[in-house]
């Protein structure tokens, strides 16, 4: 899979150092916009989440630099809110039916969920930090895929 190098326009925003900010880079590049935009928001997600013993570190705290909790119904609500829909590729006992590799995903703008990561894929490059594809054979949980939107 080709990829291109980006931090999603994070650097140019003005952080620095290292975050595990992958979903906020990842919506930022598919969707275009700024990404001290799509930090806020997710930010904003972050900060409307309850603790619980799972999501003590960062649940009920205004940041996105230490993970999102991608499975509350305020993170979904916020990418629809966006123009995106989701498309489980896995369930429970399926095993893996698809691959982060460009002939195993659709054409499109797409925030791709894999193990412990967010990444984003445009008409099968990968755009990220790194190449996180392990070659082809990394297993999709599902992707977001943005619906007629315009870009930048």
């Amino acid at each position: 899979m080709k990829l291109v190098r980006t931090d999603g326009g994070r650097f140019e925003a003005g952080f620095s150092g290292t975050a595990r900010d992958c979903v906020a880079r990842a919506v930022a590049v598919v969707t275009g916009r700024p990404y001290a935009e799509i930090y806020d928001g997710l930010s904003a997600v972050n900060a409307a989440t309850r603790k619980t013993k799972g999501r003590s570190k960062t649940a009920g705290t205004h940041t996105a630099s230490h993970g999102i909790f991608t499975a509350t119904p305020m993170f979904k609500r916020y990418m629809q809110s966006l123009g995106f829909v989701w498309t489980p590729t896995m369930s429970i006992g399926s095993g893996c039916k698809v691959h982060l590799r460009s002939d195993e995903l659709p054409v499109g703008r797409l925030v791709v969920g894999v193990s412990k990561h967010y990444t984003a894929v445009i008409d099968g490059v990968l755009h990220d930090t790194h190449d996180c594809s392990r070659g082809g054979t990394r297993c999709v949980y599902g992707y977001w895929t943005l619906q007629g939107a315009s870009h930048q």
